[in-house]
């Protein structure tokens, strides 16, 4: 099948343009040497602490992402193998719950068009089971507000309409259960734009987490029971762009330095979370992190070591956002509870952003995942049973003279013989590198 459709941009690097012309050229002049194939060792990826040499790199690895991983980190690589998921047969079960889990969900222009067609392939990941989850980065505003601010399309602001946010959030009537909203575009639309789209969120009953209403919300998890489980949600962004809470709305996020090029991963605002987690009586808790350096395929040696602190804090599933690219799931064993496997997925990439078509940024990741609560050895536990990585990526075409997209399965689309589409072939490469042992095909 045909993966374009005409006129679409590659890549941000074509798209949005650097502001200042000679930061262009210096990443047309890194692009043509191949200059950087491993992380730029300090480099910023929040926008408050960018510099020359950080905008050029942005600019490059848009265009070509980094594909080898930090020298410290590559230690991560031995622990990519979704067989580790082993119960004791000794784990009497009680109680089971199915969870699908999905990356950014970002708006593009005319997204309306596609709603119910978005996720029709996908819906069995998503929407058939018990809880589903996702990153939501766009907030809600007015038809015209929206075109007045997106303007020609080119703008680094993050909102959309009612009817986007509709094509986003649901599927045949059936929505997300859980979406975080905790991101560096929270405030994209400043505090009006969180509370439209967390109004709209509750009207359909989606919990939001990571935006706390009341100040006495701030620091605490949000919790939920579903199958008989009792789940904690925690949550955190490295940062927000442009926009200054007033003194008295600085708990409406969960904002901490997660990804600083200045100090280490600020990690006490979600290890608070974690603890009330816990004094609610959690059976499981879930991490969600807005964090990561854009179009780099493996995390960075910092985040690795914080998401293992996390962990040993209570954390047993944490999910990754904001990189674009998909990264590692980790399945890392426990200290704190040697029979426990935590599953890590440092980026699930971006499920929708924009009409970009360069396969780096078509290609992200879902979950599927299985929760078992029951009896060991005489004590309650919650364990993940089983998580199947599930790479997608999104399909442009035209239907009636109207640009619409779908999210396909990328393993419907490797064929066992035969030639592979280019596109395809080159995600097919990236998932492996990606995923290791955890990708099936």
């Amino acid at each position: 099948m045909s993966l374009t459709a005409p006129k679409l941009p590659e890549t941000p690097y074509k798209f949005y343009r650097p502001d200042a012309r000679w930061i262009e050229l210096a990443a047309r002049g890194a692009l043509l040497v191949d200059y950087w194939d491993a992380p730029l060792e300090g480099a910023a990826t929040d926008g408050a602490e960018f510099g020359f040499r950080d905008e050029v790199y942005w600019f490059y690895k848009s265009a070509r992402p980094i594909t080898k991983p930090e020298a410290g980190a590559r230690d991560l690589l031995k622990r990519r193998d979704n067989n580790a998921l082993t119960l004791s047969p000794n784990f009497k079960v009680e109680c089971s719950l199915s969870m699908g889990v999905a990356g950014d969900l970002i708006q593009a222009e005319g997204l309306e068009r596609s709603k119910d067609v978005l996720f029709s392939n996908v819906a069995d990941v998503l929407f058939q089971k018990d809880l589903s989850f996702a990153n939501y980065e766009s907030v809600v505003a007015q038809d015209d507000k929206v075109k007045k601010v997106l303007g020609d399309g080119r703008s680094f602001t993050m909102c959309c309409s009612a009817e986007q946010y509709s094509t986003l959030t649901q599927h045949n009537g059936k929505h997300f259960t859980v979406l975080n909203t905790a991101n560096n575009h929270t405030f994209d639309l400043d505090l009006a734009g969180l509370e439209t789209t967390q109004k709209l969120l509750e009207q359909y009953e989606i919990m939001n987490v990571g935006t706390p209403r009341d100040v006495d919300e701030y620091g605490r998890g949000s919790i939920l029971t579903s199958k008989g489980i009792k789940i904690g949600f925690v949550s955190a962004t490295f940062g927000i762009r442009r926009f200054k809470l007033p003194a008295h709305e600085t708990h409406r996020i969960h904002v901490a330095k997660l990804c600083s090029k200045y100090v280490a991963p600020e990690l006490e605002l979600l290890k608070r979370q974690i603890a009330d987690c816990k004094a609610q009586g959690c059976d499981f808790i879930v991490g969600s992190l807005h964090w990561g350096w854009e179009f780099e395929f493996f995390p960075r040696k910092s985040q690795i070591d914080a998401a293992h602190e996390l962990v040993e804090a209570g954390v047993d599933l944490l999910l990754g956002h904001h990189p674009h690219v998909i990264q590692p799931v980790e399945f890392y064993p426990t200290k704190r509870d040697p029979k426990r496997i935590a599953v890590i997925a440092y980026s699930l990439g971006s499920t929708t952003f924009g009409w970009f078509t360069a396969p780096h940024m078509m290609l992200s990741l879902m979950l599927d995942i299985k929760l078992s609560k029951g009896y060991l050895d005489g004590a309650q536990q919650t364990y993940i049973s089983a998580v199947y990585p599930v790479p997608v990526f999104r399909h442009h075409y035209m239907q009636a003279g109207k640009l619409l997209m779908r999210i396909e399965k990328l393993s419907d689309h490797v064929a066992s013989t035969g030639d592979i589409p280019s596109p395809i072939q080159r995600m097919h490469e990236y998932a492996k590198l990606v995923l290791g042992d955890a990708y099936a095909r």
